[in-house]
């Protein structure tokens, strides 16, 4: 391996995962490369990389040639487009997954955004999802919003792999816990062999930062604009203190012996957003046992080149996060209010470039019907 500050951030307990999916990496063979070279274990996607991946319509054209000849829809279009993709991810990771005993290995296929406020709609495509793309090594993404908390939990209790997105809060996290908790307790009651599932828990980060900030500087004075870049660092590894409480109670401890599988912490959003900041600052300042980081492949290039790792960099930070809190809530900062507004923007950038992706293919099966040639 030539990436040395990736293989000690893997052995470090961190799982490397690419923000990141398209044909053009499953054709050109760069997925398999980043498994090789790279040491990427895991792939996750979201409307907004299926929108960007369809934007070039080249590696497309000849499904796009099929579908259009047989009449399909756009909604069924995008569906057998987006499955096939996953699934054909889904076997370049197989040798992963076996590798790994199904810990990683994993590809995340996330549910229509339209159903985020939607709990039985939400279930129902997950299952959908889970038999058409009929790979063990999938995980279906639910949103954690209120109506997706529930979802969690009667997924999981169908035997199917979740990654839960769009985390912000801790109070939201220890929801998305208890929700898999619940979720592993009904699957194994329903008869599944709970071994062979896996689940992680998307907590974002850098959105955090990115909102905060706007809201320190704005408030201008020397105590606030001193607090830029803590927020999302600090709300992580509040976060990861979480996961180590419910993950030592004795309801884990049944679920562990009954041989469940705990729901990792991932961290998402671990792009850079502001230059001021170093670009792999949530790589670095993340690093922790039994964790995934998934990155964009700039992020991932740029800790290949000069990531720097200082250690566990999260167990035992809770107190100091805490301390940070405590300090933007003295300058006036409404956290409460940042998680709803990053939520809410989360669901309604995903439901536009959903929307997006549907306009897309739309243009490209009216451009490719019979009735055009």
């Amino acid at each position: 391996m030539s990436t040395t500050p990736l293989a000690d951030l893997s052995a470090a307990g961190v799982s490397i995962w690419l923000d990141d999916l398209s044909r053009q990496r499953i054709m050109s063979g760069n997925l398999k490369t980043l498994i090789e070279q790279k040491h990427v274990v895991g792939v996750t996607s979201n409307p907004s990389i299926f929108q960007n991946a369809l934007a070039d319509a080249s590696y497309y054209a000849e499904q796009l040639d099929d579908l259009a000849r047989r009449g399909a829809d756009v909604d069924e279009a995008v569906r057998e487009i987006t499955t096939d993709d996953v699934r054909h991810a889904c076997d370049i990771f197989r040798g992963v997954w076996t590798e790994t005993g199904g810990k990683d290995g994993r590809v995340s296929l996330e549910v229509d955004p339209r159903n985020a406020h939607k709990t039985d709609a939400t279930v129902d495509e997950a299952v959908d999802l889970w038999k058409t793309v009929d790979r063990p090594n999938l995980m279906i993404k639910i949103p954690a919003t209120p109506e997706g908390i529930p979802a969690i939990t009667r997924t999981l209790a169908e035997g199917i792999s979740v990654n839960v997105t769009l985390i912000f809060s801790v109070d939201r996290y220890r929801a998305v816990m208890d929700a898999f908790l619940a979720g592993m307790e009904q699957a194994k009651a329903n008869g599944h062999d709970i071994s062979g599932m896996a689940s992680v828990a998307s907590f974002f980060v850098s959105r955090v930062d990115s909102e905060v900030d706007k809201r320190l500087e704005k408030i201008g004075t020397d105590a606030a604009l001193a607090l830029r870049g803590t927020a999302a660092v600090a709300n992580a590894r509040l976060a990861y203190q979480a996961y180590l409480d419910v993950f030592g109670t004795e309801r884990w401890a049944t679920l562990q012996g009954a041989g469940a599988n705990p729901q990792r912490p991932l961290w998402a959003s671990t792009g850079v957003k502001n230059k001021a900041y170093p670009d792999t600052m949530y790589v670095t300042e993340l690093v922790a046992p039994n964790t995934v980081n998934t990155m964009p492949e700039a992020t991932l290039e740029a800790f290949a080149d000069h990531g720097e790792l200082h250690g566990d960099a999260v167990s035992g930070t809770a107190d100091a996060a805490a301390e940070v809190f405590a300090a933007l809530s003295e300058v006036g900062i409404d956290v409460d209010d940042v998680y709803q507004v990053l939520e809410d923007e989360g669901v309604q950038k995903f439901d536009d470039a959903w929307k997006e992706l549907l306009e897309t293919v739309s243009e490209q099966l009216t451009r490719r019907s019979p009735e055009q040639a």
